[in-house]
C-alpha cells in the first residue's frame, strides 16, 4: 500500500526528479517507509512512489521498480493472488528477484497485457509504462478500492496521483467545480454517479473504477477503457439449492479472506459489532486455531464506542471479543474530538463527506496506528452485495408482486411478524411514492428532481446568479428499480459504496494503514449477483444467506440480530457545542460572500442534525469550507 504520483509529458519540455518529489513529499503519509522518482532517458515520463512497505519489506520491493529492462512501474494497492500468479507465471518461464507483489504484477503484465486485470484478485492503482511501445498503462480495481487521480493538459502533459493534493502542489490548487458544489448543497451529492470522472475541482478528474488508460507517447492519445462489470443473472430460486449455496459461499468466502491475511507486518480487524465484521473477526479467529494463517500474532481489533449513546454497539463488540481470542482495543470520539480533529479529517478527504461518522472511523485508523497494526480487515461491501440495508425491502416487495401474489403475501407477513418491536429501523411505509415507482419508475426521479428545484425557487437558499447558472446541471440518474439485484448492482458499482470506499481510503492512509475487504473478492461478488433476491431476503431477514451459512461461527444474537445500526456516532449532540456552531456559521457566512448562497440563510437558526438528517444544510455549509 503506497502512493503513487507521475507526470507524462507530450511536448519538449523534460521532467525533473524534483517536480516528482514535490507530488510525492506531499502524500508522504501513504508511504513512510521509503520513497522514489524516477524519469526515463528521454525525460517525457517520470513516475513517483512512496512506500508502506507490507509484503517482502526488503529493498527488492523498492519503486519506482524496473522488469526486463523494459517495464517500471508505480503501483498501490496488493494483489492478494500474487503467489498463484507467481507459481503461474514461473511455469511459463518468468524468474523473479523479490518475493513482492509489484514484480508479479509487472511479469502478469508482460504475459497478458490488459487482460492481466481479468485474472488479479486486488485492489490497486497503478500506472506501469512500456519503454518498447512507448505508452503508459494505468489502470484501476474494479471496485474503486484504491484511488487514481489525474489532470490532462491536452498536447502538453498529464499528471497523476494518489491524491488530488499531490496535484495541486504540481500545478497549483484547482478551482472549485461549482457543479459539483451545486449539486452537492441542494440534492446532498458527494459524487456524480453519472460520471465518476468528475470531482470536486475543476480539470482533475478521478479514473473510474473498472476502467484503466493507455497514454500512447507515440500519438500523444489518451484511451479510456472499461475492463470489468459484475455478471448479472437471471436465475431462478429452483436453479439452487440451499445447501450447495451455503457451500459455495462459504468456500468463496474463507478464499477471499485467507488470501487478505497475507502480510509480512501485523494484521488486525476493524470490529463495528455488526454481522459483517463481527464475521470477519470470528473467521479469523478460527483460522488462527486450525493454523490456517501465516500471521503468528495474536488478533487485534479495534472499534469507535459512543457511551451512552442509543446507537453505542459496546454490548455486541464486547460479545465478539468475548467469544474469540482476540484483543480489543477501542476510541471513544466525543465532542472536542471533532473540535480537535475535523481539519486533519477534511484535508485528508480532500473532498465533502457526509457526516461525523467519518471523523469516527479516522479515529479507529489512529488507534490501529498506535498499537502497531499496520493492516485492518473491514466487512464493508457486504450490506450492498447482500442486501443488508432495511431500504431494499420495498424493491424486493415490488419484485415479490410481481412473481407471485402468493410469495409476496407470505414474505409481507413474514416480515411484519419479525419486525413487530423493531424500534430502530423504520418500517417501509405506503405512500404515493411507493406506488408511482411501482408503475411508473421513470418518471419518480424526474418528479422527485422537479420538486427540489420548485422549492429551491420558492424558498429561497442559493445567489439567484448561483441558481441561474448551475441549477441545469443538476446530476440526471435514475436510482428507480424493480429488481432487487439490480438495485444491489447500483448500490455496489455507482452508489453509497463507492463512498464509503473513498472514506476507508482516507481515512486509513492518513495514518499510514491499510484497509482490506474480504466481501470485495470479485469471484464472491459474482457468486452473490448469481443468486436470486429470495437468498438475500427470505422471510423477513436480510443477508439471509450469509446468516445460514455461517450460523455455526458466530453467537446467536449477533447472527439473528434484526436492526440494522449504522456506523453512527451522537453527531446531533456534537453539533450543540458552540465552538462548532461558530464554525458552522463562518463556513456559512463565506458562502454567502462568495454569492453561492442567498444571504437570507444567514437569519435562520443553525440546527443541530443527526447523520442521517440535513437540518438547514449546516454539515454542508462546514464542509464546503475545507474547499
Amino acid at each position: 500500500m503506497c502512493g503513487i504520483a507521475g507526470i507524462i509529458r507530450f511536448c519538449n519540455e523534460k521532467i525533473s526528479k524534483d517536480q516528482l518529489k514535490v507530488m510525492t513529499d506531499v502524500i508522504s503519509h501513504r508511504g513512510p517507509d521509503g520513497q522514489g522518482q524516477w524519469v526515463n532517458e528521454r525525460g517525457n515520463v517520470g513516475l513517483g512512489h512512496r512506500r508502506l512497505s507490507i509484503i517482502d519489506l526488503s529493498d527488492l520491493g523498492h519503486q519506482p521498480m524496473h522488469y526486463r529492462d523494459r517495464y517500471t512501474i508505480t503501483f498501490n494497492g496488493e494483489i492478494y493472488n500474487y503467489v498463484e500468479l507467481k507459481e503461474m507465471l514461473s511455469k511459463k518461464g518468468y524468474s523473479f528477484k523479490s518475493h513482492s507483489d509489484t514484480e508479479v504484477l509487472m511479469a502478469l503484465y508482460d504475459n497478458l497485457k490488459e487482460k492481466a486485470l481479468d485474472v488479479i484478485d486486488g485492489m490497486f492503482a497503478f500506472a506501469i509504462y512500456d519503454h518498447k511501445e512507448n505508452i503508459v498503462f494505468c489502470a484501476r480495481d474494479r471496485f474503486g478500492e484504491k484511488p487514481f487521480f489525474y489532470r490532462l493538459d491536452k498536447g502538453n502533459e498529464l499528471v497523476f496521483a494518489s491524491e488530488m493534493k499531490a496535484i495541486h502542489a504540481l500545478k497549483g490548487k484547482a478551482s472549485v467545480n461549482n457543479k459539483i458544489l451545486y449539486n452537492y448543497l441542494a440534492f446532498g451529492y458527494v459524487d456524480n454517479r453519472v460520471d465518476f470522472s468528475e470531482t470536486f475541482y475543476e480539470g482533475i478528474e478521478s479514473l473510474p473504477h473498472s476502467h484503466y488508460l493507455v497514454i500512447d507517447l507515440n500519438k500523444s492519445s489518451v484511451s479510456l477503457e472499461r475492463y470489468w462489470s459484475i455478471k448479472m443473472s437471471t436465475n431462478d430460486d429452483t436453479d439452487f439449492k440451499p445447501e450447495e449455496v451455503k457451500s459455495t459461499i462459504h468456500d468463496l468466502f474463507y478464499t477471499g479472506l485467507k488470501r487478505r491475511l497475507r502480510s509480512d507486518v501485523s494484521v488486525g480487524s476493524s470490529l463495528s459489532g455488526g454481522l459483517d465484521s463481527s464475521m470477519i473477526v470470528c473467521a479469523i479467529d478460527q483460522l488462527f486455531k486450525m493454523g490456517h494463517t501465516d500471521q503468528h500474532v495474536q488478533q487485534k481489533t479495534f472499534s469507535a464506542r459512543f457511551p451512552g449513546f442509543s446507537r453505542d454497539e459496546g454490548k455486541y463488540i464486547d460479545m465478539i471479543t468475548g467469544v474469540t481470542n482476540a484483543i480489543p482495543f477501542s476510541t471513544f470520539p466525543e465532542e472536542q474530538t471533532l473540535l480537535s480533529e475535523i481539519d486533519k479529517v477534511a484535508y485528508h478527504q480532500e473532498e465533502p463527506f457526509g457526516s461525523a461518522s467519518i471523523l469516527a472511523q479516522y479515529e479507529v485508523m489512529k488507534l490501529a496506528k498506535e498499537n502497531d497494526v499496520t493492516v485492518l480487515l473491514d466487512g464493508q461491501g457486504a450490506d450492498e452485495i447482500f442486501a443488508g440495508y432495511h431500504g431494499y425491502y420495498n424493491v424486493f416487495f415490488r419484485e415479490m408482486e410481481r412473481k407471485s401474489t402468493k410469495v409476496y403475501e407470505k414474505e409481507v407477513k413474514a416480515y411484519e411478524a419479525l419486525h413487530a418491536d423493531n424500534i430502530v429501523n423504520e418500517k417501509p411505509k405506503k405512500h404515493i411514492g411507493q406506488y408511482a415507482r411501482k408503475y411508473f419508475p421513470s418518471y419518480v426521479d424526474r418528479l422527485r428532481f422537479g420538486k427540489m428545484l420548485l422549492k429551491q425557487k420558492t424558498n429561497k437558499y442559493f445567489n439567484t446568479d448561483f441558481f441561474q447558472e448551475y441549477s441545469s446541471h443538476y446530476y440526471r440518474f435514475n436510482n428507480s428499480f424493480n429488481n432487487l439485484n439490480q438495485e444491489l448492482n447500483y448500490a455496489t458499482m455507482k452508489g453509497d459504496l463507492q463512498v464509503l470506499l473513498r472514506y476507508a481510503d482516507r481515512n486509513s492512509m492518513a495514518h499510514s494503514r491499510e484497509v482490506r475487504l474480504p466481501f470485495l473478492f470479485h469471484e464472491l461478488v459474482n457468486y452473490a449477483f448469481s443468486l436470486p433476491a429470495s437468498y438475500k431476503i427470505h422471510e423477513g431477514w436480510t443477508k439471509w444467506i450469509l446468516r445460514a451459512t455461517f450460523d455455526n461461527l458466530l453467537p446467536k444474537e449477533i447472527c439473528w440480530r434484526k436492526d440494522k445500526v449504522g456506523y453512527e456516532p451522537p453527531q446531533k449532540r456534537w453539533m450543540d457545542n458552540v465552538l462548532i456552531k461558530d464554525k458552522i456559521m463562518t463556513a456559512t457566512e463565506k458562502l454567502v460572500d462568495e454569492r453561492i448562497l442567498d444571504k437570507k440563510v444567514l437569519k435562520k437558526e443553525t440546527q443541530s442534525h443527526g447523520t442521517s438528517e440535513r437540518g438547514n444544510n449546516e454539515w454542508a455549509h462546514l464542509m464546503t469550507s475545507y474547499l
